[in-house]
Protein backbone atom coordinates (compact mmCIF):
# COMPACT_ATOMS: atom_id res chain seq x y z
CA UNK A 1 0.00 0.00 0.00
CA UNK A 2 1.19 3.56 -1.08
CA UNK A 3 0.73 6.49 0.74
CA UNK A 4 1.74 9.56 -0.25
CA UNK A 5 1.69 12.99 2.62
CA UNK A 6 1.76 16.37 1.71
CA UNK A 7 3.71 18.14 4.50
CA UNK A 8 6.40 17.23 6.43
CA UNK A 9 6.26 19.49 9.27
CA UNK A 10 6.31 18.52 12.75
CA UNK A 11 2.36 17.07 12.60
CA UNK A 12 3.42 15.37 8.86
CA UNK A 13 6.68 13.96 10.06
CA UNK A 14 4.76 12.27 13.36
CA UNK A 15 2.28 11.15 10.53
CA UNK A 16 4.31 8.95 7.88
CA UNK A 17 6.28 7.75 10.44
CA UNK A 18 3.81 6.51 12.31
CA UNK A 19 2.39 5.10 8.53
CA UNK A 20 5.54 3.77 8.13
CA UNK A 21 4.99 0.90 10.48
CA UNK A 22 2.60 -0.64 8.15
CA UNK A 23 2.64 1.36 4.72
CA UNK A 24 5.27 2.64 2.03
CA UNK A 25 5.51 6.14 2.99
CA UNK A 26 6.84 9.20 0.89
CA UNK A 27 6.38 12.53 2.22
CA UNK A 28 6.30 15.59 0.02
CA UNK A 29 7.96 19.22 0.92
CA UNK A 30 9.45 22.30 0.02
CA UNK A 31 11.65 22.31 2.59
CA UNK A 32 14.86 20.27 1.97
CA UNK A 33 15.37 20.81 5.98
CA UNK A 34 11.91 19.40 7.20
CA UNK A 35 12.84 16.22 4.67
CA UNK A 36 16.41 15.93 6.07
CA UNK A 37 14.35 16.12 9.31
CA UNK A 38 12.47 13.03 8.75
CA UNK A 39 14.81 10.95 6.90
CA UNK A 40 16.70 10.97 10.06
CA UNK A 41 13.99 9.93 12.15
CA UNK A 42 12.91 6.95 9.66
CA UNK A 43 14.84 6.39 7.05
CA UNK A 44 12.87 3.94 5.18
CA UNK A 45 10.65 6.78 4.32
CA UNK A 46 11.00 8.37 1.06
CA UNK A 47 11.35 11.96 0.54
CA UNK A 48 10.53 14.11 -2.11
CA UNK A 49 10.85 18.29 -2.66
CA UNK A 50 8.19 19.50 -4.11
CA UNK A 51 6.17 23.00 -4.65
CA UNK A 52 2.57 21.82 -3.46
CA UNK A 53 1.46 24.91 -4.39
CA UNK A 54 1.61 23.66 -8.12
CA UNK A 55 -1.56 22.01 -8.34
CA UNK A 56 -0.63 21.25 -12.27
CA UNK A 57 1.13 18.44 -11.40
CA UNK A 58 -1.15 16.66 -8.91
CA UNK A 59 -2.48 14.08 -11.29
CA UNK A 60 0.93 12.92 -12.72
CA UNK A 61 2.69 13.14 -8.59
CA UNK A 62 0.24 11.11 -6.69
CA UNK A 63 -0.71 8.45 -9.76
CA UNK A 64 0.99 5.71 -8.18
CA UNK A 65 -0.20 6.25 -5.02
CA UNK A 66 -3.65 4.74 -2.94
CA UNK A 67 -4.12 7.28 -0.32
CA UNK A 68 -3.06 10.37 0.32
CA UNK A 69 -2.62 12.81 3.38
CA UNK A 70 -2.97 16.43 3.17
CA UNK A 71 -0.97 18.43 6.07
CA UNK A 72 -0.26 21.81 4.12
CA UNK A 73 -0.74 25.23 5.49
CA UNK A 74 -4.65 26.19 6.05
CA UNK A 75 -3.37 28.89 3.38
CA UNK A 76 -2.85 26.48 0.69
CA UNK A 77 -5.15 23.83 1.71
CA UNK A 78 -8.60 24.21 -0.03
CA UNK A 79 -6.55 24.23 -3.43
CA UNK A 80 -4.70 21.34 -2.40
CA UNK A 81 -8.18 19.16 -1.53
CA UNK A 82 -9.56 20.27 -4.77
CA UNK A 83 -6.68 19.08 -6.48
CA UNK A 84 -6.47 15.57 -4.72
CA UNK A 85 -10.04 15.26 -5.63
CA UNK A 86 -9.44 15.45 -9.19
CA UNK A 87 -6.52 13.31 -9.22
CA UNK A 88 -9.08 10.88 -7.71
CA UNK A 89 -7.38 9.52 -4.74
CA UNK A 90 -9.03 8.88 -1.15
CA UNK A 91 -7.76 11.34 0.87
CA UNK A 92 -7.68 12.38 4.42
CA UNK A 93 -7.26 15.94 5.28
CA UNK A 94 -5.74 18.36 8.62
CA UNK A 95 -4.78 21.73 6.64
CA UNK A 96 -7.78 23.08 8.44
CA UNK A 97 -8.24 25.85 5.88
CA UNK A 98 -10.79 28.63 6.22
CA UNK A 99 -12.90 28.09 3.59
CA UNK A 100 -16.07 25.55 3.55
CA UNK A 101 -14.82 22.05 2.26
CA UNK A 102 -18.28 21.03 1.61
CA UNK A 103 -18.64 22.91 -1.06
CA UNK A 104 -16.37 20.10 -2.42
CA UNK A 105 -18.41 17.56 -1.83
CA UNK A 106 -20.03 16.93 -5.47
CA UNK A 107 -16.72 16.87 -7.00
CA UNK A 108 -15.82 14.23 -4.44
CA UNK A 109 -18.64 12.36 -5.65
CA UNK A 110 -18.40 12.96 -9.38
CA UNK A 111 -14.81 11.79 -8.63
CA UNK A 112 -15.69 9.12 -6.99
CA UNK A 113 -13.53 9.87 -3.69
CA UNK A 114 -13.57 9.53 -0.18
CA UNK A 115 -12.77 12.76 1.84
CA UNK A 116 -12.40 12.96 5.61
CA UNK A 117 -11.20 16.49 6.58
CA UNK A 118 -10.98 18.23 9.71
CA UNK A 119 -9.08 15.20 10.88
CA UNK A 120 -7.32 16.44 13.84
CA UNK A 121 -8.31 16.82 17.17
CA UNK A 122 -9.98 20.30 17.25
CA UNK A 123 -11.51 20.27 14.70
CA UNK A 124 -11.28 16.55 14.68
CA UNK A 125 -12.33 14.10 17.36
CA UNK A 126 -14.32 16.80 19.12
CA UNK A 127 -16.50 16.50 15.90
CA UNK A 128 -16.11 12.25 15.93
CA UNK A 129 -17.27 12.23 19.45
CA UNK A 130 -20.26 15.15 18.48
CA UNK A 131 -21.46 12.86 15.96
CA UNK A 132 -21.55 9.80 17.78
CA UNK A 133 -23.64 10.73 20.20
CA UNK A 134 -25.71 12.89 18.23
CA UNK A 135 -27.18 9.46 16.72
CA UNK A 136 -27.72 8.20 20.28
CA UNK A 137 -29.48 11.41 22.38
CA UNK A 138 -31.12 14.51 21.21
CA UNK A 139 -28.50 16.89 22.45
CA UNK A 140 -29.68 20.13 23.49
CA UNK A 141 -25.67 21.83 24.42
CA UNK A 142 -21.92 21.43 23.36
CA UNK A 143 -18.97 22.45 24.41
CA UNK A 144 -15.66 22.28 23.90
CA UNK A 145 -12.87 23.56 25.01
CA UNK A 146 -8.60 22.74 23.91
CA UNK A 147 -5.61 24.24 23.59
CA UNK A 148 -1.80 22.75 23.12
CA UNK A 149 0.53 24.72 25.17
CA UNK A 150 4.06 24.37 26.53
CA UNK A 151 4.79 23.29 29.94
CA UNK A 152 7.54 26.10 30.52
CA UNK A 153 5.97 29.50 30.47
CA UNK A 154 7.89 31.68 28.34
CA UNK A 155 7.29 35.77 28.77
CA UNK A 156 5.78 37.20 26.61
CA UNK A 157 3.77 34.80 24.73
CA UNK A 158 3.74 31.81 27.03
CA UNK A 159 3.22 29.78 23.69
CA UNK A 160 5.11 27.42 21.07
CA UNK A 161 3.34 26.05 17.83
CA UNK A 162 4.02 23.05 16.01
CA UNK A 163 2.69 24.21 12.85
CA UNK A 164 3.12 27.64 10.89
CA UNK A 165 2.06 30.46 13.35
CA UNK A 166 -0.01 32.25 10.40
CA UNK A 167 -2.57 29.54 11.22
CA UNK A 168 -2.59 30.49 14.60
CA UNK A 169 -2.30 34.14 14.42
CA UNK A 170 -5.84 33.54 11.58
CA UNK A 171 -7.53 31.97 14.80
CA UNK A 172 -7.12 35.53 16.22
CA UNK A 173 -8.69 37.76 13.90
CA UNK A 174 -11.60 35.34 12.19
CA UNK A 175 -14.68 36.22 13.84
CA UNK A 176 -15.94 33.48 15.93
CA UNK A 177 -19.38 32.02 15.45
CA UNK A 178 -21.02 29.41 17.91
CA UNK A 179 -24.76 28.17 17.82
CA UNK A 180 -26.75 29.98 20.73
CA UNK A 181 -30.82 29.33 21.01
CA UNK A 182 -31.06 28.04 17.46
CA UNK A 183 -29.46 31.03 16.06
CA UNK A 184 -25.75 31.49 14.66
CA UNK A 185 -23.97 34.22 16.65
CA UNK A 186 -21.04 35.85 15.58
CA UNK A 187 -18.17 37.86 17.86
CA UNK A 188 -14.88 39.02 17.84
CA UNK A 189 -11.85 36.09 18.24
CA UNK A 190 -10.43 36.60 21.61
CA UNK A 191 -13.78 37.27 23.25
CA UNK A 192 -15.86 36.33 26.19
CA UNK A 193 -12.57 35.47 28.30
CA UNK A 194 -13.32 33.55 31.41
CA UNK A 195 -10.60 31.74 33.74
CA UNK A 196 -10.65 28.07 34.16
CA UNK A 197 -9.09 25.54 36.33
CA UNK A 198 -8.12 22.63 35.12
CA UNK A 199 -6.43 19.71 36.55
CA UNK A 200 -2.84 18.66 35.98
CA UNK A 201 -2.46 22.27 34.56
CA UNK A 202 -4.01 24.74 36.53
CA UNK A 203 -5.39 28.30 35.71
CA UNK A 204 -5.92 29.02 32.07
CA UNK A 205 -7.90 31.37 29.55
CA UNK A 206 -10.67 30.48 27.31
CA UNK A 207 -11.72 33.12 24.70
CA UNK A 208 -13.99 32.43 21.58
CA UNK A 209 -12.50 31.04 18.36
CA UNK A 210 -14.05 30.04 14.73
CA UNK A 211 -13.56 26.16 15.95
CA UNK A 212 -17.17 24.96 15.08
CA UNK A 213 -16.81 24.92 11.43
CA UNK A 214 -18.67 22.22 9.52
CA UNK A 215 -21.12 21.38 12.49
CA UNK A 216 -22.51 24.64 12.59
CA UNK A 217 -24.23 23.17 9.07
CA UNK A 218 -23.83 19.23 9.64
CA UNK A 219 -25.09 19.91 13.32
CA UNK A 220 -27.72 22.91 13.04
CA UNK A 221 -30.30 21.49 14.56
CA UNK A 222 -28.49 21.62 17.80
CA UNK A 223 -29.69 24.84 19.72
CA UNK A 224 -26.47 25.84 21.26
CA UNK A 225 -22.77 24.80 20.45
CA UNK A 226 -19.73 26.99 21.18
CA UNK A 227 -15.91 25.91 21.06
CA UNK A 228 -13.31 27.74 22.80
CA UNK A 229 -9.75 28.02 23.04
CA UNK A 230 -7.25 27.46 26.03
CA UNK A 231 -3.94 29.88 26.21
CA UNK A 232 -2.18 30.39 29.31
CA UNK A 233 -3.55 33.53 31.29
CA UNK A 234 -2.30 37.07 29.40
CA UNK A 235 -2.20 35.63 26.22
CA UNK A 236 -5.31 37.48 25.40
CA UNK A 237 -4.58 41.04 26.15
CA UNK A 238 -1.33 40.46 23.78
CA UNK A 239 -2.99 39.55 21.38
CA UNK A 240 -5.52 41.83 21.21
CA UNK A 241 -2.93 44.65 21.38
CA UNK A 242 -1.12 43.24 17.98
CA UNK A 243 -4.43 43.18 16.66
CA UNK A 244 -5.03 47.15 17.45
CA UNK A 245 -1.64 48.52 16.30
CA UNK A 246 -2.56 46.55 13.12
CA UNK A 247 0.19 43.93 13.55
CA UNK A 248 -2.39 40.98 12.33
CA UNK A 249 -3.85 42.96 9.13
CA UNK A 250 -3.83 41.12 6.10
CA UNK A 251 -4.38 44.33 3.68
CA UNK A 252 -0.60 45.07 2.38
CA UNK A 253 0.97 48.43 3.60
CA UNK A 254 4.00 50.97 1.79
CA UNK A 255 6.63 50.79 3.58
CA UNK A 256 9.85 52.46 1.97
CA UNK A 257 8.18 51.75 -1.18
CA UNK A 258 7.72 48.14 -1.17
CA UNK A 259 3.93 46.43 -0.33
CA UNK A 260 4.21 44.57 2.97
CA UNK A 261 1.39 42.50 4.90
CA UNK A 262 1.61 42.83 8.30
CA UNK A 263 0.57 39.34 8.82
CA UNK A 264 2.60 37.64 7.12
CA UNK A 265 5.66 40.01 8.11
CA UNK A 266 4.49 39.36 12.03
CA UNK A 267 4.11 36.07 11.10
CA UNK A 268 7.86 35.71 9.89
CA UNK A 269 8.87 37.41 13.60
CA UNK A 270 7.54 34.86 15.67
CA UNK A 271 8.07 32.01 13.81
CA UNK A 272 11.47 31.50 15.95
CA UNK A 273 9.82 32.12 19.22
CA UNK A 274 6.76 30.03 18.89
CA UNK A 275 8.62 27.46 17.32
CA UNK A 276 7.76 24.55 19.15
CA UNK A 277 11.60 22.89 19.49
CA UNK A 278 11.72 18.97 18.53
CA UNK A 279 12.11 17.89 22.21
CA UNK A 280 10.20 20.31 23.79
CA UNK A 281 7.87 18.98 26.67
CA UNK A 282 4.43 20.57 26.02
CA UNK A 283 0.67 18.79 26.66
CA UNK A 284 -2.70 18.72 24.62
CA UNK A 285 -5.42 19.33 27.37
CA UNK A 286 -9.77 18.95 25.81
CA UNK A 287 -12.81 19.10 27.38
CA UNK A 288 -15.61 18.39 25.79
CA UNK A 289 -19.38 19.00 27.46
CA UNK A 290 -22.54 17.05 25.41
CA UNK A 291 -26.00 17.56 26.95
CA UNK A 292 -29.36 16.42 26.69
CA UNK A 293 -32.49 16.97 28.97
CA UNK A 294 -31.40 14.27 31.11
CA UNK A 295 -27.59 14.01 31.41
CA UNK A 296 -24.47 15.20 30.58
CA UNK A 297 -21.21 13.45 29.12
CA UNK A 298 -18.25 14.63 29.17
CA UNK A 299 -15.01 13.95 27.64
CA UNK A 300 -11.57 14.64 28.96
CA UNK A 301 -7.95 14.25 26.94
CA UNK A 302 -4.96 15.90 28.72
CA UNK A 303 -1.46 13.99 26.61
CA UNK A 304 1.79 15.32 26.95
CA UNK A 305 4.64 15.43 24.40
CA UNK A 306 6.07 11.47 24.27
CA UNK A 307 10.01 11.44 25.30
CA UNK A 308 10.66 7.74 24.22
CA UNK A 309 9.41 8.71 20.66
CA UNK A 310 10.36 12.48 20.93
CA UNK A 311 6.89 13.24 19.70
CA UNK A 312 4.78 16.12 20.60
CA UNK A 313 1.51 15.87 22.45
CA UNK A 314 -0.25 18.13 19.67
CA UNK A 315 1.46 16.03 17.20
CA UNK A 316 0.03 12.96 18.45
CA UNK A 317 -3.16 13.56 19.25
CA UNK A 318 -3.44 15.66 15.97
CA UNK A 319 -1.77 12.94 13.39
CA UNK A 320 -2.56 9.77 15.20
CA UNK A 321 -5.96 10.98 14.47
CA UNK A 322 -5.43 11.33 10.70
CA UNK A 323 -3.64 8.36 10.49
CA UNK A 324 -6.35 6.15 12.10
CA UNK A 325 -8.78 7.70 9.88
CA UNK A 326 -6.86 6.53 7.32
CA UNK A 327 -6.53 3.09 8.24
CA UNK A 328 -9.64 3.05 8.57
CA UNK A 329 -10.28 3.80 5.02
CA UNK A 330 -8.00 1.18 3.81
CA UNK A 331 -9.65 -1.37 6.05
CA UNK A 332 -12.47 -0.27 3.93
CA UNK A 333 -15.20 0.12 7.64
CA UNK A 334 -15.72 3.39 5.71
CA UNK A 335 -16.85 3.91 1.80
CA UNK A 336 -18.93 6.38 1.00
CA UNK A 337 -18.25 8.94 -1.41
CA UNK A 338 -17.84 12.65 -0.55
CA UNK A 339 -16.47 15.15 1.56
CA UNK A 340 -17.18 13.72 5.11
CA UNK A 341 -16.19 15.58 8.32
CA UNK A 342 -15.11 13.65 11.27
CA UNK A 343 -19.09 14.09 12.83
CA UNK A 344 -20.04 12.22 9.61
CA UNK A 345 -17.70 9.58 10.40
CA UNK A 346 -18.45 9.15 14.04
CA UNK A 347 -22.04 8.33 13.73
CA UNK A 348 -20.78 5.03 12.37
CA UNK A 349 -20.24 2.97 15.56
CA UNK A 350 -17.78 0.73 14.72
CA UNK A 351 -15.50 3.75 12.99
CA UNK A 352 -16.09 5.80 16.18
CA UNK A 353 -14.49 2.96 18.28
CA UNK A 354 -11.87 1.92 15.59
CA UNK A 355 -10.31 5.55 15.55
CA UNK A 356 -10.48 5.84 19.58
CA UNK A 357 -8.98 2.21 19.96
CA UNK A 358 -6.18 3.29 17.81
CA UNK A 359 -5.48 6.20 19.79
CA UNK A 360 -5.53 3.79 22.83
CA UNK A 361 -2.53 1.84 21.41
CA UNK A 362 -0.34 4.94 21.15
CA UNK A 363 -1.34 5.79 24.61
CA UNK A 364 -3.50 8.52 23.65
CA UNK A 365 -6.88 8.08 26.47
CA UNK A 366 -10.41 10.08 26.23
CA UNK A 367 -11.65 9.48 29.84
CA UNK A 368 -15.43 9.62 29.54
CA UNK A 369 -17.44 10.38 32.22
CA UNK A 370 -21.34 10.98 32.78
CA UNK A 371 -23.63 12.51 35.40
CA UNK A 372 -27.31 12.79 35.98
CA UNK A 373 -28.29 16.55 35.09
Amino acid sequence: MQIAILGAGMVGRAMSIDLAKKFSVTSFDVSENALQLLSQKNNSIKTIKADLSDHSRYGSMLKDFDFVISAVPGFMGYKTLEAIINAQKNVVDISFFPENALELDALAKEMQVTAITDCGVAPGMSNLILGYHNERMKITNFECMVGGLPRKRSLPFEYKAPFSPVDVLEEYTRPARYVQNSHIVTKPALSDAELIDFENVGTLESFNTDGLRSILFTMGHIPNMKEKTLRYPGHIDLMKGLIKAGFLNTVPVNFKGQQISPMEFTSSLLFDQWKLGETEAEFTLMQIKITDAEKTICYDLYDEYDAATQTSSMSRTTGYTCTAALNMLVEKLFTEKGVFPPELVGKDENCFNFILNYLKERNIHYRKTERVN
